[in-house]
């Protein structure tokens, strides 16, 4: 019976292993001899779907008949934005009566009231330096303009997010069938595939950029409320039954006010993908800081793209401390009943008292409404000055490099890439889904590479999983072995805390301004970019994933007179392997969003076409590569996901 048992246990690894080797072997057949089964090497052109053109035609149809409808919604949506953008960026006037917008001074301060209102002195300090840094080097205009879209956005990204939030847990048919699905093909899908026909629905300026960026925010709001309605105790919902609450009234004063802590975190989230999408929205005419970096991008001028995207960084700081800081739970003292607004609500009115009052002043003292240019500060020339420096003096060094990993990394494997079969990286995908995790895995990675296929974008698509899986790579080179040591000695893991959310709060935009100064446009510099921004999340995976080891499991490996190293090496790294496994994860889908941001440095990938389809307006096209970077995201996710599952089976964990 044992030596069955051990038979039947060892023929699915003998039958895999069969099928990898049968595949190997078409592989080098169809390399060596291309001739043999052409259409099995390159897709033939004749069996080309033209869903681009089907969907092109469905959005010349829609423009036809409804825009009158988005056009008229537009109008209406942009009440609300005019508005904010003449209170805080522009001024306005009632009646013949000129009302200037919101004092420099005012915002800062409400800004710090707001950030000791939740997180004491340590965060006004920070909300208030970061606010006044954005007046201090001149980019208060453009920063309010964004700050405007944001303050209106979240609303709308929230409200939206709540609503399909309850839906899901309400209807597990619903949340299987449509909201799962569509939270995953949102979360992929390029954020520049959904301004293609957002614009084309909407028109040009500040609206279909907001709207667009609702509907991007919105999937962590939705994870969120679920999440959090989940998580209410049995007993709280028991007590609301038995105090006769209906439906409605439990979920709206029961269920959701206790689960606050965890709705806040996806506002905060909310908050900072409202951001980095407002920043791309400036293409198509959103404004704000987005467009003043995108215009240096464009002219090369160094100095004023890095105070722009400093002043981005700046405003996304503020913003993330202040709502994450909204999301912890705190002990309040409740007011007395009857008692005032002002009693009820002390920062808030202290904030709006201080906000009218510098307002008015500014009438007075013109430098309290505006900062005089004079007194405002500039390191443009000094940016300016240190990359051409570098540029001068070590030119040689940095083109050597570049060139170095062009021939010998980059172009090696992408020409690799480039001659494999596309019946055989389809037939590999679909074999890796079955072995890890069945039939529906492998029909769902099968379908989904199959699409750029017939869709004609299978170089491109090559392209792309050959910048992204050599980025993601050496991100995760880099950023497990830093985790590690964070992990292994306190004050690391504090500056790299430090560090690690400081880069996740950057805007992607900010990391291609240094690096195309130095490498110019082209494969090495996306690259570079593309770690930069995904490093992080192997950072942070890989450090929350050992400091979950049990102690107990530490304190044992200890007694057995374990080293340092053997107890890092052999009992916390292999525990913390299926956490590391989600940073790799997360490191391959940030790498897949980046790329688009990296089109415009010149590559030749999907993000490429997604690109070009913005330029020219063409909707078709721009959402057939979109769902294409998106279904890579799918199938990187789910074979992931399936890879780490399995890791923590053989491991005796408990499934995340």
């Amino acid at each position: 019976m044992t030596d069955l048992a051990l038979h039947l246990r060892t023929l699915p690894r003998f039958r895999f292993g069969m099928l990898w080797a049968a595949l190997a072997l078409i592989a080098l057949v169809l390399w060596l001899q291309p001739d043999l089964a052409a259409w099995a090497v390159k897709y033939p052109k004749s069996a080309v779907v033209p869903i681009a053109a089907w969907i092109g035609a469905t959005m010349k149809w829609l423009i036809e008949h409804f825009q009158f409808l988005t056009r008229g919604l537009a109008a209406v949506i942009d009440i609300p934005l005019q508005v904010a953008f003449a209170v805080l960026a522009k001024g306005f006037s009632v009646a013949g009566v000129e009302i200037p917008r919101l004092s420099w001074v005012g915002v800062a301060g409400a800004a710090a009231i707001a950030g000791y209102a939740y997180g004491g002195m340590r965060l006004a300090l920070v909300s208030g330096i970061c606010f006044l840094y954005i007046a201090l080097f001149g980019q208060w205009d453009s920063a309010m303009l964004t700050l405007a879209l944001v303050i209106i956005c979240v609303p709308f990204g929230v409200a939206l997010g709540l609503l399909f939030g309850i839906l899901a847990y309400r209807s597990k048919w619903l949340d299987t069938w449509f909201v799962r699905p569509s939270l995953d093909l949102a979360q992929t899908i390029p954020a520049f595939a959904y301004l293609v026909p957002i614009l084309l629905l909407f028109g040009s300026g500040p609206v279909p950029g907001l709207v667009a960026t609702a509907i991007f925010a919105s999937p962590p709001m939705v994870r969120a409320t679920k999440l959090a309605l989940e998580q209410v105790s049995e007993d709280i919902q028991s007590f609301a039954d038995m105090a006769g609450c209906t439906r409605r009234q439990k979920l709206w004063r029961v269920m959701l006010p206790t689960a606050r802590p965890m709705l806040m975190i996806g506002v905060n989230q909310v908050i900072m993908m409202t951001l980095n999408m407002v920043i791309i929205s400036s293409m198509i005419g959103a404004g704000g800081l987005g467009y003043d970096v995108l215009l240096a991008l464009r002219a090369l001028k160094i100095g004023a793209g890095l105070e722009a995207g400093l002043a981005i960084v700046a405003l996304a700081i503020a913003l993330d401390r202040i709502s994450a800081a909204a999301a912890v739970p705190q002990v309040r003292h409740a007011p007395r009943a009857g008692a005032n607004l002002v009693k009820r609500h002390p920062y808030l009115a202290t904030a709006v008292i201080w906000l009218v009052l510098m307002t008015l002043l500014g009438l007075a003292v013109p430098a309290l409404a505006k900062l005089p240019k004079d007194m405002t500060l500039t390191t443009a020339p000094f940016w300016s000055s240190l990359i051409e420096w570098i540029n001068v003096n070590l030119f040689d060094i940095i083109d050597a490099a570049r060139t170095w990993l062009l021939l010998n990394l980059l172009n090696p494997f992408k020409n690799f890439l480039s001659a494999l079969p596309w019946v055989v990286f389809v037939a590999a995908g679909t074999l890796l889904g079955y072995q890890l995790a069945g039939w529906r895995l492998a029909a769902l990675v099968g379908l989904m590479l199959l699409f750029p296929a017939v869709t004609g974008l299978w170089e491109k698509t090559m392209f792309t999983v050959y910048l992204c899986a050599i980025s993601a790579f050496i991100a995760c080179l880099i950023g497990i072995p830093i985790g590690a040591w964070a992990a292994r000695i306190p004050s690391v893991d504090r500056v790299m805390s430090v560090i690690d959310a400081t880069l996740q709060t950057l805007p992607s935009f900010v990391y291609l301004i240094p690096v195309v100064m130095l490498f110019r446009v082209g494969d090495v510099t996306a690259m570079i970019a593309i770690v930069a921004y995904a490093v992080s999340f192997a950072i942070y995976y890989t450090t929350a994933g050992i400091k979950q080891v049990p102690p107990d499991l530490i304190e044992a490996a200890r007694a057995m007179g374990c080293t340092p190293r053997q107890i890092q090496w052999r009992v916390q790294l292999p525990l913390a392997l299926p956490a590391i496994m989600l940073g790799i994860n997360q490191t391959v889908l940030m790498a897949l969003a980046m790329l688009v941001i990296t089109a415009m440095v010149g590559t030749r990938d999907l993000g490429q076409a997604v690109f070009t389809a913005l330029a020219k307006a063409d909707g078709g096209s721009g959402l057939v590569a979109g769902l294409a970077i998106a279904f890579l995201g799918i199938v990187a996710d789910r074979l992931i996901v399936a890879g780490a599952g399995r890791m923590r089976r053989r491991m005796g964990l408990p499934e995340s």
